[in-house]
């Protein structure tokens, strides 16, 4: 196979040609709080679960999370109270005057979503999706916050909160390895395909993209900053065994930016195959 490294001086101006941005890691979150990055809801801003929401809020579910952390009127009506919070071995419940709005990555600039496939990668496009989680993981504390949704009568509707170990995580195998690769660059290295194909855009062509391989020794300059304490993800339908494969997708709210990183467990051992900006 024919490799090209790509210069330093041309990352640089790809670099510059996409703002410059960085996913910035996410602030501190303890998760022993209900919900950490919440405010309380006015209690003057009360809904009837009647209340009428366009349809085409629940065709993806993508649309509906949106706007369920967006509107408090629309994520009060569409929580089924009281609220189960099932947590270890006890179960509460969560009565609708002691809500708070949950804002989930509407507070950042980003998010980001775990699949095992591009195939997967398809299903957030399903308009027959009955069942979604969305998760928010807290790497360094190795617990995951899991707010089940399912689809009634056409509505999206929350059922369920849960907090269960990393441990028993669908994708628990690369959230371990993922907690280590985010914040240790040393790790990073040792955790590199022989050769990482690299997908930018091309910054003599805002219409073209480039491609070439990454090697160790050109690795620093291409490294990108990821969250390292808390991360969101999104399970669309039920989960299937955990697989030899993982795509990491890092995406901008309302600023166009993507990544995607591909790794592959290759004995044991999660390396990164492919980084596309």
């Amino acid at each position: 196979m024919k490799r090209i490294l790509i210069p330093l001086a041309a990352f640089s101006l790809l670099f510059a040609a996409c703002g410059g941005h960085s996913a910035a890691p996410s602030a501190d979150t303890d998760a022993d709080s209900l919900l950490a990055d919440t405010v309380t809801v006015d209690s003057t801003d009360s809904v009837e679960a009647s209340e009428p929401v366009p349809m085409a809020a629940d065709e993806f579910f993508d649309d509906f999370i949106f706007n369920f952390a967006a509107n408090k009127r629309l994520q009060k009506a569409r929580i089924h109270f009281p609220l189960p919070f099932l947590k270890e071995q006890d179960t509460t419940r969560i009565q609708a005057s002691a809500w708070k709005m949950e804002y989930f990555f509407m507070t950042q600039d980003h998010y980001t979503l775990i699949f095992d496939s591009e195939q997967q990668m398809e299903r957030v496009k399903d308009t027959h999706l009955e069942h979604a989680v969305v998760e928010k993981i807290f790497l360094s504390q190795r617990t995951i916050r899991q707010y089940e949704f399912r689809r009634e009568r056409g509505l999206w509707m929350m059922q369920t909160m849960k907090e269960i170990p990393m441990a028993a995580s669908h994708n628990a195998s690369f959230l371990d390895f993922y907690a280590h690769f985010a914040s240790d660059p040393e790790f990073q290295l040792k955790s590199l395909a022989e050769a990482v194909h690299f997908v930018g855009p091309d910054p003599d062509d805002d219409f073209s993209t480039m491609e070439g391989i990454i090697t160790p020794d050109t690795w620093p300059a291409f490294a990108p900053e990821l969250p390292s304490d808390m991360i969101y993800n999104i399970l669309y339908g039920e989960p299937a065994e955990e697989k030899n494969t993982k795509i990491f997708l890092l995406r901008g709210i309302a600023n166009g930016f993507e990544m995607e990183l591909s790794f592959r467990r290759q004995n044991g051992r999660w390396l990164l195959t492919k980084l596309i900006t």
